[in-house]
């Protein structure tokens, strides 16, 4: 159970499947994405008759266990997308990734879900020599497509996040952190009283054109969503389809106003840094710092377990870089630990998209930054499902199919040992403050 889940003592909202059904749309999976697509697809045709599908509770995967970042970041670069589709279509994606971030506070308001939002924006610092070239770099990259980023001095920088060894950073406005599981939960009950049917503990074991299938009865559809992000390798045939990578993170007690006095983060703004393996952190609406991190092991074979979402060196990694980043955090108490797979497909693109042959509709592959991108894929579904021209069908991720993951063991010995050489590219950059070369080298392979 995430720290934002605790609040919930009680899931059983929404009843299981019980018998064959049939919808215009069935969705499966009630996570962001799958609840994104229900709540526009609504709103554009009330007439629809719609049915979600999950195998657990609403929001119980990554959207209930994530960083609480809705950002504007996408997992490609600006300049891949550049050079892949054009500047145009590029500066399109770009824009529409940072209007979502307005558009989640938007319907948060408009439908009465109080999920802590504050648009804060976020802060990467720089910490090592190696690491202000990459801020710097991305500053001037940002400047050359005309992209709000602000290359911050280390005093800057430090103003707004009170950490060590700070040397300077970048800023971006458009971020706002909020509480995902408040968020996830507040989706389902909105798109529920706008008549969608809702069904909890309703695994599927098989999804094909037209019907989705759990143990309970068949739901047949003329268009089927696959919203599963990445306990996508479950269903059969998609095992290749999306890697489930596991993030973790912990998150304090309430920290003192002594605290925050030093540390920032006064206007709520996320906050990482530019080391390789990725971690991320927000202050909470009520005073805690959470703060997580990669670093876990991929599993063998896609494999998803409750089990994994507890790794106790990985959150000891987590504890030491948290200190190193606000020693006095050093005595404070973790009162929560927790865990769960993110989805990244084989070329770190998201896509979103509907086989017109088929009727078959999928979105996903958001590599840990769902929040924002997935109201984008809900959007863009709506429109694709509904048939409307809009911008939105036309930008660049949609239609893109990703290919295939390799066969195991190439697989797993591929992800881990990228997370690995990850790793050792941080430790070799803070002992000689020079930026490395494999990890550039990584980093171009994945997203650049």
């Amino acid at each position: 159970m995430s720290f934002w889940l605790s609040d919930y003592s009680d899931f059983s909202d929404y009843p299981a499947l019980s018998g064959d059904a049939s919808a215009d749309v069935c969705i499966v999976g009630a996570g962001y994405t799958g609840l994104w697509t229900a709540y526009y697809l609504a709103r554009a045709d009330p007439s629809l008759h719609i049915t979600v599908l999950e195998a657990e509770h609403a929001g119980f995967g990554a959207s209930g266990r994530n960083g609480g970042w809705c950002s504007a970041l996408f997992p490609k670069s600006i300049g891949y997308l550049d050079r892949t589709y054009g500047r145009p279509a590029a500066l399109a994606l770009n824009a529409a990734m940072e209007s979502t971030v307005d558009e989640v506070g938007r319907v948060a308001a408009e439908e009465g879900i109080d999920c802590d939002y504050a648009k804060g924006g976020t802060v990467v610092l720089a910490r090592t020599p190696a690491q202000l070239v990459r801020a710097r770099a991305d500053a001037a990259t940002a400047a050359a497509y005309g992209i709000e980023l602000h290359l911050l001095s280390a005093a800057e920088a430090s103003a707004r996040v009170g950490a060590t060894n700070v040397l300077g950073g970048t800023y971006t406005p458009h971020c706002a952190a909020i509480q995902p599981a408040k968020l996830v939960r507040g989706l389902a009950d909105a798109v529920a009283r706008r008549g969608v049917r809702l069904h909890e503990r309703s695994p599927v074991t098989e999804l094909s054109p037209g019907r989705a299938v759990t143990a309970a009865g068949t739901v047949r559809a003329p268009i089927v969503v696959r919203a599963t992000e990445g306990f996508t390798p479950r269903l059969p045939g998609y095992a290749r389809v999306i890697a489930p990578v596991y993030s973790l993170m912990i998150a304090t007690d309430p920290l003192p106003p002594s605290f925050w006095s030093a540390a920032g983060l006064a206007r709520r703004e996320t906050f990482s840094d530019y080391r390789h393996l990725i971690v991320y952190g927000q202050r909470t609406a009520d005073d805690r710092l959470a703060f997580g991190g990669r670093g876990a092991p991929y599993h063998y074979g896609s494999a998803i377990s409750p089990s994994f979402d507890r790794e106790p060196g990985v959150f000891a990694e987590l504890r030491r870089a948290l200190s190193a980043l606000f020693p006095a955090l050093s005595d404070a108490r973790v009162a929560h630990s927790w865990g769960g797979p993110l989805g990244v497909a084989r070329d770190w693109m998201a896509s979103v998209g509907l086989d017109p042959a088929t009727g078959l509709a999928w979105a996903g592959g958001y590599v840990g930054d769902g929040v924002g991108t997935s109201n984008l894929a809900g959007r863009t579904l709506a429109d694709l499902i509904t048939g409307a021209d809009t911008e939105l069908v036309r930008l660049p991720w949609v239609g893109h199919r990703s290919p295939r993951w390799e066969p195991e063991p190439l697989r797993w010995l591929g992800v881990n040992a990228s997370m690995r050489l990850f790793r050792a590219a941080d430790r070799t950059e803070s002992r000689t403050g020079r930026p490395s070369a494999v990890a550039g080298l990584l980093s171009r392979l994945t997203g650049a």
